[in-house]
């Protein structure tokens, strides 16, 4: 890989424009007006003037603060607040107000509840469906603590992709990742996968990771029958989190792109900015 000596200073090829215009603008007081939280701001995500402008977003639920504390990750971690039992409808409302053709929904980690959220997030697929039939939808999901009657709950509601993100490669999972476990999430990709549901996953690249390595989580994530993949660019959110230890080029991520196809995903979404909800409408077809 070809990267930056200087991690203070971005490449020209990671500048991004801030969210901007009426319908960014309309996204955002439609999701302020009913209470919700978007991934677009909490996790700071550089596609936020590109998606909004769109008048898309990804929604988060079971509130804006997790119970894990990864270090790559800028949402807010401590003791949540109680979960919002209106929030399935106004899940549901916004996506229907928003006009949206394919939603995403993600959720922070709720290691406090007896389901560890489960339950919840049916409500909010069966509440999405109800009002918007013709919407398709994605959900990103945490490793419920890899129990699998809890993500065969989520299975059972058959959004159209599952989507559970790896995060780096097995030798640095531990040390980017405060309680997930890399043969944990490569077992829930598995029984997403195993369902018939297009599972899908995504890595970062920049934190110190070989190339040797990406391929083989590549390798990993086929053999538990994961369709669709996603690569992008660490970006370091505040001076607390994990630091970049490297730019990977464009022409980089342009090759794993195409060495992802060759091993058999049927889609690769792979560069600087790439996030895991990025083109997600795609990944439907």
């Amino acid at each position: 890989m070809t990267c930056c000596n200087n991690t203070r200073r971005k490449p020209e090829w990671l500048k991004i424009k801030l969210p901007m215009g009426q319908l960014s603008t309309g996204v955002l007081n439609i999701v302020r007006g009913h209470g919700l939280h978007t991934i677009c701001t909490s996790g700071m995500c550089p596609n936020q003037g590109e998606c909004w402008g769109a008048g898309t977003a990804t929604f988060m639920i079971g509130g804006d603060v997790c119970t894990r504390a990864c270090r790559f990750c800028n949402v807010k971690t401590g003791h949540p607040a109680p979960l919002d039992p209106a929030e399935p409808e106004n899940i549901a409302t916004s996506v229907k107000l928003l006009k949206l053709r394919h939603a995403v929904i993600t959720s922070v980690d709720r290691d406090d509840l007896d389901d560890l959220g489960a339950g919840h997030w049916v409500k909010v697929i069966e509440a999405v469906k109800r009002e918007n039939p013709d919407t398709t939808m994605e959900v990103l999901i945490p490793d419920f603590q890899g129990r699998p009657e809890l993500i065969q709950q989520v299975i059972d509601t058959r959004p159209n992709v599952i989507s559970h993100n790896m995060e780096t490669v097995r030798r640095l999972s531990d040390s980017v990742r405060s309680r997930a476990k890399y043969d944990i999430s490569l077992r829930v990709i598995k029984q997403i996968s195993d369902s018939g549901i297009v599972s899908k996953s995504g890595i970062m690249l920049g934190l110190g990771e070989t190339r040797e390595e990406i391929l083989q989580t590549m390798d990993d994530l086929r053999a538990v029958g994961c369709q669709v993949m996603t690569i992008g660019q660490y970006l370091q959110p505040t001076e607390k989190n994990l630091e970049v230890k490297e730019y990977v080029t464009p022409e980089t991520f342009e090759e794993y792109g195409r060495i992802g196809r060759e091993k058999g995903f049927r889609h690769v979404e792979s560069g600087p900015l790439v996030r895991s909800s990025y083109h997600a409408e795609r990944h439907v077809r």
